[in-house]
């Protein structure tokens, strides 16, 4: 399994790599990353939560209580409790969603599997989803894991962007090249 230097460096990285080895020895990295992909989805939802997470008045105690809750309201696992518990503790909630993404790489690059980001002008079905997961499974030579997005700025095509390489089959992009090739 390669991690990269700069997750393990970061604070988030070495929070995340703690969890993950925590979660290997008791068979539940599935199961972390199952209650992490519900956090996120609380995290970007609720304007509360986000408070709770990055207010430095809140006291340790009240973080603390705040995150337990949350861990009951949305059925999280007991050791993900008990590291939002450490977090609070710690006074380190706001490096937690940098710790979500840490951990989610730690345990897809343990699969050996990569991540792969693609942006359409209009949502993509099942089926073209699919196929495009197969053409990039066999590029790569690896599992891949799509992320879908939609920007409408893209006019039509895609943008993958698998780690630092992007491929951009954007109409935005080609009628932007053209309008360089054509000012000479």
């Amino acid at each position: 399994m390669e991690i990269s230097a700069g997750i393990k460096a970061s604070l988030a990285g070495r929070y995340a790599s703690a969890l993950f080895e925590l979660a290997s020895e008791t068979d539940a990295v599935r199961v972390v990353e199952s209650d992490f992909e519900r956090l996120a989805v609380a995290l970007g939802e609720s304007r509360d939560l986000q408070t709770v997470t990055t207010t430095p008045q809140l006291s340790r105690k009240a973080q603390g209580a705040a995150v337990a809750a949350v861990s009951s309201h949305l059925g999280l696992s007991e050791l993900t409790a008990k590291f939002l518990g450490v977090l609070a503790a710690n006074r380190r909630l706001g490096s937690l969603a940098g710790m979500i993404c840490a951990f989610q790489a730690i345990a897809a690059a343990s699969r050996g599997e990569v991540s792969a980001e693609v942006a359409s002008a209009h949502p993509l079905s099942d089926a073209q989803l699919t196929r495009l997961k197969d053409r990039l499974t066999a590029r790569e030579g690896r599992s891949i894991k799509l992320n879908a997005s939609v920007d409408p700025d893209l006019l039509g095509g895609l943008v993958v962007t698998i780690g630092s390489q992007r491929i951009d089959g954007s109409i935005r992009t080609r009628l932007n090249s053209l309008a360089q090739a054509m000012k000479g």
